[in-house]
């Protein structure tokens, strides 16, 4: 029985990371015709709706104590609206698989700023982790390059950089929040504020003249980004949690790079470029060197062996 909620656990997981992957390129498909703003807003809109009927289906308790409203804010601010409009302007100038290469360097930046803050000790591993993450990040820079081993000076990069920054910010500081809601109910309003702080800059911009160049395509991207990116995957990896170590869910997050390289080819038919590869492959390898998850990884396939 607990064999089976396992391996449930970890195909919500999979699916989580299916999901957050090939956003990069439904992102990349839909800015071909609406700004970034335009985009997060109708994004946050659909994945606001959608997770408030999924509270009110699973009867979750919504409302939260008045004092946690500040830090909802706060982090709406980093973690949803700073975070996508970096990412969605950095897709502008840069492949979607190249910026799913470079997501997967977050967890350095957190572990940095868990030394500084939480007063974490550097070991030689880490070390060594960190070198050869920033090592792939240059090999796959140097992929947006007309020359072999000559880094791209590419604004996209510099965003996508500033994004995992960013995005280890808030991930350091909602752990020393600690606001004691579900994370569901603060997935939603997360997406909430999301789509009030976006909302002025639609109006400001006219987004609402591009939206009615959408054809059916575009609009697919958009629900997909909305319901499952927003919405199923955010839920579906609260659900793993509940019975898989938070060390071993966090395993799944080296597969979000394959998932948006293998949906970029498919559907934006991107040209795979092997540095590219081989520079994400050596970030991910860093990434598992800085956070000392190599014994997890391999009491996970030790795990799925005995099955």
């Amino acid at each position: 029985m607990l064999k089976n909620r396992k391996f449930t656990a970890s195909l919500y997981a999979t699916l989580s990371i299916t999901f957050w992957g090939v956003s990069f390129v439904s992102t990349k498909a839909v800015l071909e015709k609406l700004d970034p703003f335009t985009l997060l807003v109708l994004r946050f809109g659909i994945g606001a709706v959608f997770l408030y009927i999924l509270l009110v289906l699973l009867k979750e308790r919504i409302l939260i104590n008045l004092k946690y409203i500040p830090h909802l804010i706060v982090l709406g601010i980093l973690g949803v609206f700073i975070h996508q409009v970096i990412q969605a302007s950095a897709l502008l100038t840069i492949d979607a698989s190249s910026a799913g290469w470079m997501i997967s360097l977050s967890p350095v930046f957190t572990v940095i700023l868990s030394m500084i803050f939480l007063h974490e000790r550097m070991t030689l591993i880490k070390a060594v982790g960190m070198i050869l993450a920033i090592f792939g990040v240059l090999l796959v820079t140097t992929a947006g390059s007309d020359k072999s081993f000559e880094p791209a000076l590419n604004i996209g990069y510099l965003l996508m950089l500033l994004s995992t920054l960013n995005w280890a910010v808030y991930s350091v500081l909602l752990k020393k929040l600690n606001i004691p809601s579900s994370p569901l109910v603060i997935t939603f309003f997360m997406s909430l504020i999301g789509f009030i702080l976006t909302l002025p800059f639609l109006i400001r911009n006219k987004g609402w003249e591009s939206i009615s160049l959408l054809h059916a395509g575009e609009w697919a991207h958009l629900l997909f980004l909305g319901v499952f990116v927003s919405g199923v995957a955010y839920w579906y990896w609260a659900k793993a949690l509940k019975v898989l170590e938070a060390t071993q869910v966090s395993v799944f997050l080296y597969l979000e790079p394959l998932a948006t390289l293998i949906a970029a080819v498919l559907l934006l038919h991107e040209k795979i470029i092997l540095i590219s590869i081989l520079g994400g492959i050596i970030i991910i390898i860093g990434v598992i060197f800085v956070n000392g998850q190599l014994q997890y990884i391999l009491k996970w396939f030790h795990w799925r062996s005995k099955r």
